[in-house]
């Protein structure tokens, strides 16, 4: 069953997976009598919308307050609801409906790794068993190993700074492509956001003072760029050193943030309030 976009519940789940966007599957597990659908039958529900149907009426109206009781709880356990489709909620089915609420939070960090050359491949490898969910872009194909670790997704785009705009807020940003026209383009697109958790660029402090003056001309905020990117003491320039040090640098700011009570990275320092004067 599909939306009315024509997306498929299996496509909202992985869309839900790459934007880390947390969700309720909604399945029947047991259909008795007349019910609105049969067992199998399956619904995705998020905090606003919803793809799939199990019926419509009240069952999935009620599937759906449900789911989204869940979600804002943060509830990650699977429960089991029985539901008698008569009088208890006035649907004329009179059928008896088990219903299996299965929450999709995500576990974990979504980083976009853009740029597969030596450093980018040195990446994936170190971050093969570390807690991010890895989006690795670049427009060369060929670039890409045939296998991948369970946590990075290949993605192959001819305009990666687009890419950007897909991804959910607080996701922590690595840029090292090939082109440093295309590392100013992609890093322009992510200062532009705000919303990140990391944005990390490779390059020396030359390279940094170059593109700080240009994204001064674009009126584009940079303070909150790393580069050079990696944790001080190693100085190292083989890629693998270069991978080890910046996996321990991300790992430093995910358990910093993780310490914070509350974050508002994408909205400005509200300006001091000044007295009036006559």
């Amino acid at each position: 069953m599909t939306g009315l976009d024509g997306e498929s519940w299996i496509d909202a789940l992985a869309t839900a997976r790459d934007a880390a966007e947390p969700c309720v599957l909604v399945t029947v597990a047991e259909a008795q009598g007349s019910t609105p659908r049969a067992a199998g039958t399956k619904m995705v529900v998020f905090p606003g919308r919803f793809v799939g149907t199990i019926g419509g009426g009240t069952l999935e109206f009620k599937a759906q307050e449900i789911a989204r009781r869940m979600l804002d709880d943060g509830r990650a356990m699977s429960e089991l609801r029985e539901f008698p489709l008569g009088p208890a909620i006035g649907q004329c089915c009179g059928g008896h409906a088990s219903l299996l609420f299965e929450p999709m939070l995500p576990e974990s960090q979504t980083l976009l790794l853009f740029g597969a050359g030596h450093v980018g491949k040195a990446l994936v490898s170190v971050l093969a068993e570390l807690p991010f969910r890895v989006r690795w872009i670049d427009e060369r194909e060929a670039e890409f190993p045939d296998v991948l670790p369970a946590n990075v997704r290949a993605e192959v785009n001819d305009r990666p700074a687009t890419v950007v705009a897909t991804a959910p807020a607080d996701a922590y940003y690595l840029i090292t492509t090939h082109s440093h026209a295309l590392d100013f383009r992609v890093t322009e697109a992510v200062l532009r956001r705000g919303d990140f958790a990391y944005a990390g660029l490779i390059g020396s402090r030359t390279k940094r003072a170059r593109f700080e003056k240009g994204f001064r001309k674009l009126g584009v905020d940079s303070s909150r760029l790393v580069c050079p990117i990696g944790i001080d003491g190693i100085a190292g320039k083989h890629p693998k050193t270069i991978a080890v040090a910046v996996a321990a640098q991300l790992l430093q700011v995910a358990d910093r943030l993780a310490a914070e009570p509350t974050r508002s990275v994408e909205q400005p320092a509200s300006p001091p309030v000044r007295p009036a004067t006559s």
